[in-house]
């Protein structure tokens, strides 16, 4: 019992050693857009709404489609470097760089056309104008952040981190100042903090690009562009399209509610609140994030490497820290839920209704916790086409049909909406609950040992066996 302890405590070591840098890394890329739209924030009251709706749609269109399609790479990267095929991390790499930033292409035709597609969708033309004009100017970092996603996963599924935490910060300081430069000091205003956007991927990633090229560490990975990525482009498909529907299909639930929301009586209330509730579940989730992450790279490099059961310990670690995280914040949430309100807004009857959220919305961060940590166990295995279909089940075929019975037949409002994302959490971490113990973990070696070309799986035994 005490080996099996020891055991434990040593993967924990090592998953906090990568979460850390990763919940850092994670925090400051998402920290770009918010600061841009806390600078539009200040200049009129239509920039804010423009620049506030233009963000959430080219999340749902393009960032968000690029960071599900670059999880492929948590798999195929992951499992290559665990397996010593150090030079196939840095062929998968290539493949998926050609694959996201061709995928950009039909993505900016559909930002350059934003306010007709706006306009269709119920919003007011003068805000789908402004949203218009943000989105053309967001496009060159479309392309960065297509190279950026990929640059990431390659440095991650190697243990890499602390490099990445520099470099994200030192963008997150820049764009901070270009921000004040463009938006306020040169009078560029909306269009100053899209193109303060654009300059700071693009400064995320040459810096990141600079170190691959120029470190020691990378030396076995990176070799130079090779023609054998083409090759691998339909193995990266494979995992990149379920991919991205894994991710999209969840983020994309996220944004159903808010306009729901503005369906419901008194609209401007329900939405503001709604709002609230999800970006604070945003901010709470760059932790469990991190953990998730780092239990993906812990379980493909060991999966890679044809060590089943410290793969399946890795597993139990991952939750295990996911749960701890969870009940955390659950603590935190409830410390401060009768002030939290206050700090997005001083209207008392917005405040209040926030207040009666918490309890909902501290619980639901326990059980987001776990499943973003499942979230992770699946792209460490690959198994992003199930998660794809888990998703589907769990948000659209009971989350959000749940979510509209409850809000709008039986008059529960916004809490309706928010209790049928519980309810597509709570399934989704059943069903890969149910799925992670039933699995097999030696053929998942195997699956892992065809996939990088090894030869099949070294069976190892934990001490205390």
């Amino acid at each position: 019992m005490g080996i099996w302890k020891k055991e434990i405590v040593e993967e924990a070591k090592k998953q906090l050693w990568l979460a850390g840098p990763m919940i850092c890394v994670c925090v400051f890329q998402n920290s770009l857009q918010m600061i841009s739209v806390m600078f539009v924030g200040h200049l009129d009251e239509l920039f804010l709404a423009g620049a506030s709706l233009a963000t959430s749609f080219v999340n749902v269109t393009g960032f968000h489609v690029l960071m599900g399609m670059s999880s492929a790479l948590d798999t195929l990267c992951g499992q290559a470097y665990g397996a010593q095929q150090y030079h196939m991390v840095g062929v998968h790499t290539q493949g998926a760089m050609l694959v996201s930033t061709l995928v950009t292409l039909p993505v900016s035709i559909i930002w350059v056309y934003l306010s007709p597609i706006l306009v269709v969708l119920h919003q007011d033309k003068a805000i789908a104008s402004q949203a218009q004009l943000y989105a053309r100017y967001l496009i060159p970092s479309l392309s960065a952040n297509a190279l950026l996603r990929c640059i990431i996963k390659f440095l991650q599924t190697q243990n890499i981190v602390f490099p990445m935490v520099l470099a994200t910060g030192l963008t997150t300081m820049l764009h901070f100042f270009l921000c004040w430069a463009l938006v306020l000091k040169f009078g560029l205003g909306m269009k100053g903090a899209a193109i303060a956007t654009c300059i700071s991927n693009w400064f995320n990633t040459i810096l990141l690009a600079l170190y691959i090229w120029l470190s020691p560490l990378c030396k076995r990975t990176w070799n130079g562009f090779s023609k054998e990525s083409l090759h691998k482009i339909p193995q990266f498909l494979r995992l990149a399209f379920p991919s991205a529907l894994m991710v999209c299909l969840e983020t994309w639930t996220f944004e159903l509610m808010v306009l729901l929301s503005g369906a419901l009586p008194n609209a401007k209330l329900q939405t503001s609140v709604l709002s609230i509730c999800l970006n604070t579940a945003g901010i709470v989730w760059m932790i469990p994030f991190g953990v998730s992450a780092a239990g993906s790279t812990r379980i493909s490099n060991e999966l890679g490497a044809g060590y089943p059961k410290a793969a399946y310990l890795a597993v139990k670690v991952t939750l295990l820290l996911a749960f701890i995280v969870g009940l955390l914040e659950f603590a935190s949430l409830m410390l401060v839920w009768k002030v939290w309100g206050r700090a997005f807004t001083n209207v008392h009857e917005v405040v209040a209704y926030v207040t009666s959220m918490m309890p909902i919305l501290a619980s639901a961060a326990v059980i987001d916790s776990i499943q973003t940590a499942f979230q992770g166990v699946a792209r460490g295995c690959g198994w992003q086409k199930l998660g794809a279909y888990v998703n589907l089940g769990s948000y659209y075929l009971l989350g959000v049909p749940f979510a509209v019975v409850s809000a709008f037949v039986l008059h529960m409002k916004g809490q309706g909406l928010y209790l049928g994302i519980v309810l597509a959490l709570i399934v989704q971490v059943v069903c890969f609950l149910l799925v992670t113990l039933r699995t097999n973990w030696e053929k998942e070696a195997n699956k892992a040992a065809k996939r990088v070309g090894g030869n099949g799986v070294q069976v190892e035994a934990l001490p205390g066996d």
